[in-house]
């Protein structure tokens, strides 16, 4: 905050670091603003003095200036592109992704980020941190700035605000973008449920991630691992990028038990080919694992008489 500098050149200080960190987008002043906290700032100058008792600020350091300081701070004014901009310095590790310029060090942004993540929504922040996991600070404006380190920032604005002086829509935006996206602090970023998007990955990256433990369970035959992806909501009939399902695999294994189980429980089609025209019963066969064969075979039979009464129905009905 440059203290060795005259009050009106601190107050320039700041506004010009705030448009730096908004990449030069739109940054003001409201001097209605700050008057109207200068003016209602009792509980402020109480706890100025009670800190300033506590030897709380730094030697020399000169509290009315400090109140007038913070009150030209307090009467910063934006709008949500420029406040977007000032998240995604933040989420950027310091250094403003509009213009390349590093803004903050590293240790600078761990401080903030520390400090919004535990007292960023007023009484709130405790909850806040429980359901949603983000650095965020609100405003009484009805403001609410989030930042998903290493991904992006963004700002909200919706005035209402509830009894903690907190923006009620913006507060239901950020528990809605994290039951989307993997973005809460403690998700697990290898969570194979499937329920959350994590849009840091590409689309083959991440079902890649969903297929290999799929076609690893079927290779090694742990029935345990394949039933817990499938109580989970995968997809049991995922292929990998040579067209094979874990049918296939747990076929050319003779795993009997996972055939069973991906036939009886999951109810994965019979007879899907792989892009060599294989299919898990020409795997059973190819590598003589005649225990798979006779399930395998068990269930076209089955397939093909429930096909063949469906279609006798369909003509009697027509």
């Amino acid at each position: 905050m440059q203290p060795e500098l005259p009050l009106a050149e601190r107050c320039d200080y700041v506004q010009n670091k705030f448009k730096q960190i908004a990449g030069g987008e739109f940054v003001g002043f409201s001097n209605a603003t700050f008057l109207s906290e200068r003016e209602t700032a009792d509980k402020n100058y109480a706890l100025g003095y009670y800190m300033n008792a506590n030897k709380a600020f730094p030697p020399n350091t000169n509290l009315m200036d400090t109140f007038e300081l913070y009150f030209h701070t307090c009467s910063i004014e934006t709008n949500c592109d420029a406040g977007s901009l000032m998240a995604a310095t933040l989420a950027n590790g310091g250094i403003c992704p509009l213009t390349g310029q590093k803004i903050f060090g590293s240790q600078m942004v761990q401080h903030t980020l520390s400090l919004m993540l535990s007292c960023g929504m007023y009484d709130y922040s405790g909850e806040f941190a429980f359901h949603v996991g983000l650095p965020a600070k609100s405003g009484v404006s009805g403001a609410i700035l989030i930042v998903v380190p290493k991904v992006c920032g963004i700002m909200v604005w919706s005035p209402p605000l509830d009894l903690l002086g907190n923006s009620v829509r913006g507060i239901q935006f950020c528990k809605e973008l994290v039951n989307l996206f993997n973005f809460h602090k403690y998700d697990l970023k290898g969570d194979i449920s499937g329920r959350k998007i994590d849009p840091r990955k590409k689309q083959a990256e991440v079902q890649g991630e969903k297929v290999v433990p799929l076609l690893y369970a079927a290779s090694n035959g742990d029935v345990t691992a394949l039933r817990r992806y499938y109580l989970s909501g995968n997809d049991m009939t995922q292929q990998n990028y040579d067209g094979r399902t874990a049918l296939h695999v747990a076929a050319a294994e003779g795993h009997q038990e996972a055939v069973s189980f991906l036939l009886e429980q999951c109810h994965v089609p019979v007879g899907p080919k792989d892009r060599w025209d294989f299919s898990p019963l020409d795997e059973a066969v190819r590598f003589k694992h005649k225990e798979c064969e006779d399930i395998i075979r068990y269930h076209l039979k089955f397939q093909e008489t429930a096909d063949f009464s469906h279609e006798n129905s369909f003509n009697n009905y027509s």
